[in-house]
């Protein structure tokens, strides 16, 4: 579910991929405010995309300060300054990472040791944010209920997920919030669901985990898959990503938008061709300077 989300460099401006490194240092800092420093090891590029977009519809300016961080303790580095929704955020990426690693245990797989790291933190996201904790926990029950239930539909396999994000959105938004904001995030949460579930579609079938693209075209290498049925996989996420271009053109933004539109506009498009080619991510250079 986490890591698919990502700017395309090539065509980031120097200042938005500078906003981009602050708003991810001062997520880093609203994890540890909200769930305690272990918890910043969870940290995603996936969760510091939302606070840049909910930032920017909400009309909430981000401040920017030079600041030392336990990574970089020696230089001063820009960091965007945590506030109310940078902190809420920080409660949201561990609360979901949790979860995450929960199915994870529950599949049979590896995780069982790693959540260890992130159970205080949720507790502590719980008994601060109980009313997040309790969206992500229904549609997260609403999931698994979907895949115990064997769904081969990909638009109904992914609902739940999808319908989570429009939820979060509406509450993080508040008065903001409006039936454009609301698609746009059941786009993104259902091309996150879609995309992880064709990364992983030669892995499931294999280990015989639920993935609606097995339970859809059967059990074949990722390339037979797209030589077989890249048309209508392809045109599934063309669909998708016209909805999100559309209602992405409804939403009013109050500062330049120019960092989540190469995310969603140009990054998100750029991951989904790379999976269905079956290629692995690469951490380049940059990422690693993050």
């Amino acid at each position: 579910m986490f890591g698919y989300v990502r700017y395309d460099l090539p065509n980031l401006y120097v200042k938005d991929f500078m906003l981009y490194k602050a708003m991810y240092c001062g997520l880093c800092k609203g994890i540890g405010k909200a769930c305690g420093s272990i918890a910043r090891m969870g940290l995603t590029y996936d969760v510091a995309f939302l606070s840049a977009l909910l930032h920017n519809i909400a009309g909430i300016d981000v401040k920017i300060e030079q600041s030392h961080c336990v990574q970089h303790s020696i230089r001063k580095r820009p960091i965007a300054c945590v506030d109310q929704l940078t902190e809420e955020l920080g409660a949201l990426n561990t609360v979901l990472l949790y979860y995450k690693l929960t199915d994870d245990v529950e599949d049979g797989g590896k995780g069982r040791g790693k959540r260890l790291f992130f159970k205080r933190g949720f507790k502590r996201a719980k008994k601060k944010y109980p009313e997040l904790v309790q969206i992500v926990d229904g549609f997260m029950k609403e999931q698994s209920r979907t895949e115990k239930d064997q769904t081969a539909s990909c638009d109904r396999a992914a609902d739940p997920t999808a319908n989570m994000m429009k939820a979060l959105s509406n509450h993080f938004l508040k008065e903001k919030k409006s039936e454009a904001t609301g698609e746009l995030f059941y786009g993104l949460g259902k091309w996150v669901y879609l995309i992880d579930a064709l990364d992983d579609f030669e892995k499931d079938g294999k280990k015989g985990n639920y993935n609606p693209f097995v339970l859809s075209y059967g059990r074949m290498t990722k390339k037979e898959l797209m030589e077989k049925e890249g048309e209508e996989i392809r045109f599934l996420f063309d669909t998708l990503f016209y909805s999100i271009r559309d209602n992405l053109a409804k939403v009013p933004f109050s500062f330049n938008r120019d960092l989540t539109d190469n995310i969603i506009l140009l990054g998100l498009p750029a991951e989904t061709a790379r999976v269905m080619k079956g290629e692995k991510y690469t951490k380049q250079k940059h990422d690693q300077k993050l």
